[in-house]
């Protein structure tokens, strides 16, 4: 006998051929047991019922959490399982969207060869903290930003900063990515620890606009150089962002002129001749650990006397030099919202950076595009 798991109601007890009598503390519900087999034909029984009802009513059958069965001998409220809830849906057609995406359109990418060159530069490229789906309304800060504004002020800086850097050899791109990326981490309109945000649009469409993002601001700048991507994680979007930048990974997987770091580490680490250039978003180490942690942290630090840390999250600029590496925060494009304005972190500057490092002599030029 397989194991009871499972009682009936009055009419279900009665469609699979019993005969029960009514509980007196619940008249309306036999406790009649069954075993897993009988159980599965209720469940045939209901969903039977439950997809006739939706497609005579021509209503989608995920949509009904709850419906009431009736004939003319019974009357019964049923839990539909097929019901999804509407955040699990919009999960569902996300995923569904971005496998189709990337089965529909995986480039195969020609090699690119090019020629070495001895005054060659590396072009740190580093939109920080673009917080896709943020909303500020002009009516309460000031000034208005969106996602929308968002995507065009990181293209129109980039290629700001390619315009500026024009006619410098370069022979290597380090790009940063994460570091806020996203506004939000959960459908509630949170960042990734709970904190409630004012957002433009839905998650779902933020994350393929920045998806979309990513891959155009790549295939331009593959277009200079070979590039180095590397992933920061930060406070807003901690598992969003981790998704996003792995999705980027995959998207170029077979293209052969561009790597990833795309790991969780919360500080990561690149060597250029004799630049050591470490990124990390700023929201965990305390700024004056940065400089030991890289000493411990990079097999490369011995090795290189160009040192540098560059670090995001605080949204304006703050530099210092310490006994062998230099530490800088960078500008960020958004603007504030209502709480940064209610609380007077405002008009800082808004801006997308970008450095010029030589081999030997470490940074030798600093780029900045304005809004």
């Amino acid at each position: 006998m397989a194991k009871k798991r499972k009682y009936l109601s009055q009419s279900e007890a009665k469609a699979l051929g019993f005969d029960p009598k009514p509980n007196e503390k619940r008249r309306n519900q036999a406790r009649y047991y069954v075993t897993k087999a009988e159980y599965d034909k209720v469940l045939e029984l209901r969903n039977s019922g439950i997809l006739n009802a939706h497609q005579e009513h021509g209503v989608e059958h995920t949509n009904s959490k709850f419906l009431w069965l009736k004939n003319k001998n019974s009357s019964i409220p049923v839990q539909n399982p097929f019901y999804e809830p509407p955040q699990v849906k919009k999960l569902n057609e996300l995923k569904d969207e971005l496998i189709e995406d990337l089965k529909n359109y995986s480039p195969k990418f020609t090699k690119i060869k090019r020629e070495k060159c001895k005054d060659g530069k590396l072009l740190v490229m580093d939109p920080a903290d673009i917080h896709i789906g943020k909303l500020s309304d002009s009516f309460e800060t000031g000034v208005d930003y969106n996602s929308q504004t968002a995507i065009k002020r990181v293209k129109d800086g980039v290629k700001g900063i390619l315009n500026e850097c024009s006619g410098t050899n370069i022979d290597k791109i380090l790009f940063v990515g994460g570091n806020d990326v996203l506004h939000t981490d959960t459908p509630k309109r949170t960042t990734t620890s709970g904190t409630p945000q004012d957002t433009d649009g839905m998650w779902y469409r933020n994350f393929l606009m920045a998806k979309d993002l990513y891959i155009e601001i790549l295939e331009i700048l593959l277009g200079v150089a070979d590039v180095h991507f590397v992933f920061n994680p930060s406070n807003h979007d901690y598992t969003n962002g981790f998704f996003l930048c792995n999705v980027i990974e995959t998207y170029f997987r077979n293209c052969t002129n561009i790597t990833f770091d795309c790991d969780i580490s919360h500080r990561k680490y690149y060597k250029y001749f004799n630049n050591l250039i470490g990124t990390t978003h700023g929201d965990g180490a305390k700024q004056n650990d940065l400089p030991l942690l890289m000493a411990n942290e990079s097999e490369y630090f011995s090795q290189c006397k160009k040192r540098y840390i560059y670090s995001h999250h605080l949204h304006h600029k703050t530099a210092k030099d310490y006994p062998g590496v230099v530490f800088e925060s960078l500008r960020s494009p958004s603007e504030a919202d209502g709480w940064h304005h209610r609380n007077g972190f405002q008009h800082s500057p808004v801006a997308i950076e970008g450095f010029l490092h030589h081999k030997k002599y470490g940074q030798v030029m600093r780029l900045t595009h304005y809004f």
